[in-house]
């Protein structure tokens, strides 16, 4: 059962890679709950394939960067109709 969650979590990680994805769209296109991406992206991850966590590390420390923006621009369109 253990091998399981090593696997989903280098899964997530080559996801989040190839799309350059958020934590919330890996969670939506696996079915599991963000909390779950973000456990096995930052833990799990790092003890099974250290190089991968550094790679996709990077995309969440821009994907966190960038938040605030996409936020804005939601809202925008939310009140826009744009």
């Amino acid at each position: 059962m253990k091998g399981i969650v090593e696997e989903r979590a280098v899964e997530l990680g080559n996801y989040i890679l190839e799309n350059k994805t958020t934590v919330r769209g890996a969670a939506k296109k696996f079915g599991v709950s963000k909390s779950t991406v973000h456990k096995d992206v930052s833990e799990r991850l790092r003890n099974v394939n250290p190089q991968l966590y550094h790679e996709v590390r990077g995309i969440l420390e821009y994907n966190k960067a960038q938040r605030h923006i996409r936020g804005g621009m939601a809202t925008r369109r939310k009140y826009c109709g744009k």
